[in-house]
């Protein structure tokens, strides 16, 4: 069984001054028309203003699955397809916000480690072949896949089928999956000291999972996980995000943490940040729009750098 091993550092169970992302969105509506309202009263700004608001980066990377890519998470604009990479995604509402103009999103659905090393499609180069001696921002979001926490999710359904009130999958699993994630650390490891030797000046950033179930009960049947797989399961992500936290803090990269409870696959439309089996906005057990802008605000306030 997984202790749930919080750092009262990097929790985030509270944060008032985190804009949600809904309002970010109007915002980013408004403001051009309080722009066009001003009409000729606008003038120019000095150039000395123009470059203070520059962007602090220069060449953003972003690398990483399909909670990196977003899946179906709607947008305006239709997914890159293969890797059906959201217009969307945290990476490229980073790239915005932050007013970077180079950015190189190589995340990619289905995506595991060896896919930074070696071509996923045929049209996908390795993802750590975008990465420059210039590359100053990178974030990373990878090993879920590697790990199988999609695979354990259906076996978990499945097994829930037997008994809906018990444990039956953690019964199944006994602590094979306590195993895996130990047997990650040597690859996650490698994974950012690889990065700190193509891109030695960029800040690295290792980006976690979304919460996916709650910490017990659950919403059985609408989520087949069985009333005491529920709290198993909610251990093994912990855990596999604090393992993330480990390899990717003795590499030198700053871990986000964006493991914030109470927006889990049980929780309304207007609340939850990760779509359950049936979704609305998203692939199933990804995150949404919501869930996409919230984890922008997560790397953001990481990054300490204010909007330009």
């Amino acid at each position: 069984m997984f202790r749930t091993r919080r750092s009262p550092a990097v929790s985030r169970s509270t944060r008032s001054d985190r804009r949600p992302g809904a309002l970010r969105r109007l915002a980013r509506i408004t403001a051009p028309l309080a722009l066009a309202a001003l009409g000729t009263s606008l003038v120019s700004a000095p150039a000395a203003a123009d470059e203070a608001q520059a962007s602090a980066f220069g060449h953003y990377v972003a690398i990483g699955d399909s909670f990196v890519a977003g899946p179906m998470v709607a947008s305006a604009r239709m997914p890159l397809l293969g890797c059906m990479q959201s217009s969307v995604n945290y990476p490229k509402l980073l790239a915005e916000e932050l007013g970077i103009t180079e950015i190189t999103d190589v995340s990619c659905s289905g995506a595991r480690m060896d896919h930074l090393y070696e071509a996923q499609f045929d049209d996908t180069p390795p993802q750590l072949d975008a990465l420059r001696p210039d590359t100053d921002l990178v974030t990373v979001g990878i090993a879920g896949n590697d790990f199988g926490f999609s695979d354990v999710l259906v076996e978990c359904a499945k097994q829930s089928l037997r008994n809906p009130w018990g444990s039956p999958c953690a019964n199944h699993y006994g602590d094979e999956l306590d195993q895996r994630i130990e047997g990650l650390r040597s690859e996650v490891s490698g994974v950012y000291a690889d990065i700190a030797e193509r891109s030695p000046n960029a800040t690295v950033l290792s980006v976690g999972y979304l919460q996916i179930l709650p910490e017990s009960g659950g919403c059985w049947p609408s989520t087949p996980i069985a009333r005491g797989d529920v709290p198993f399961l909610d251990e093994v992500q912990t855990a596999l995000n604090e393992m993330l936290r480990e390899e990717a803090q003795g590499q030198g990269a700053v871990f986000v943490d964006t493991f914030e409870r109470g927006h889990d696959v049980c929780q309304g439309s207007d609340t939850r940040w990760v779509e359950g089996l049936i979704p609305e906005d998203g692939a199933p057990i990804h995150p949404n729009n919501l869930g996409m802008a919230a984890t922008t605000d997560f790397v953001h306030s990481s990054l300490g750098v204010p909007v330009p």
